[in-house]
């Protein structure tokens, strides 16, 4: 019996710190989250707060350059995009405007003179895929869901800027990270993860922002880069944005778009 007591006083010793830090992590958690949810409501505020939230639509126009391997192709592409939320975008390639891409909830159309198609399978995937880890739907959908964990990752390094990094994660255990300008507010990168549906390993995408310019009282990244795995694939270069505007009755109408363009 006097054999066992260490044992038992040592068991009981490193039981103690057990239960302590049982106790006080939910107060740690608690606070983590505070710290998460206080950076996204700065970068909101950044963005243009309550206006930024309500924002009816948005336009960009400008130049996109692909690259493969990291290494940049030929020539770049002059497009404007539309987009009103939650699930309409609309985007114009050619000087003439008149090849239109669109995706209106989980559907993609492509219309040219040809008349309307739908667009490929994994080209809609991968569009929906970046839609539904996008900031503003982490911040209009994922962060008012009770069930969405919040936490704050520190301080990193993201554009030679050092940024806050807030993860986002869903009740379906998928994860959004967006790292915030410690100054500003401002977001300079958003990733997640997701796996390949054939080869089942995970994939990174990225999106970086930077060259902020205010249009419309909104603070505007002009220059927007996605990565894929680390490997740079598409940097869009904006030369004229603009919010709110009044647009057609059927401008978000495929068959109206198919009618105008088809000779």
């Amino acid at each position: 019996m006097l054999r066992r007591l260490p044992v038992l006083l040592v068991v009981a010793m490193l039981a103690a710190p057990l239960a302590m830090r049982a106790q006080a992590t939910p107060d740690a958690g608690q606070e983590n989250a505070r710290q998460a949810r206080a950076a996204l409501d700065a970068m909101v505020q950044a963005l243009g707060g309550q206006a930024w939230l309500t924002m009816k639509n948005q336009m960009r126009q400008g130049f996109v350059a692909s690259f493969y391997q990291g290494k940049p192709n030929v020539g770049t592409t002059k497009y404007w995009e539309y987009h009103a939320w939650p699930d309409r975008d609309r985007t114009e390639f050619t000087t003439h405007r008149d090849v239109v891409q669109f995706y209106i909830g989980r559907a993609g159309y492509e219309v040219t003179y040809k008349g309307k198609a739908p667009l490929p399978p994994e080209q809609v995937d991968d569009y929906l895929r970046r839609r539904d880890h996008s900031i503003e739907t982490a911040v209009k959908l994922w962060l008012n869901d009770p069930k969405t964990i919040l936490v704050f990752d520190g301080q990193r390094m993201a554009a030679r800027h050092l940024a806050d990094q807030v993860t986002l994660i869903s009740a379906q255990n998928e994860a959004i990270t967006i790292l915030m300008d410690t100054q500003t507010h401002l977001p300079l990168r958003r990733t997640f993860e997701w796996r390949d549906p054939v080869y089942k390993d995970k994939n990174l995408d990225a999106e970086e922002y930077d060259d902020y310019h205010t249009i419309d009282g909104f603070p505007t990244a002009f220059t927007i880069t996605r990565f894929k795995n680390d490997d740079m694939t598409r940097q869009y270069f904006l030369v004229h944005v603009s919010y709110n505007q009044e647009l057609p009755a059927d401008f978000w109408d495929v068959e109206a778009a198919a009618r105008r363009i088809k000779k």
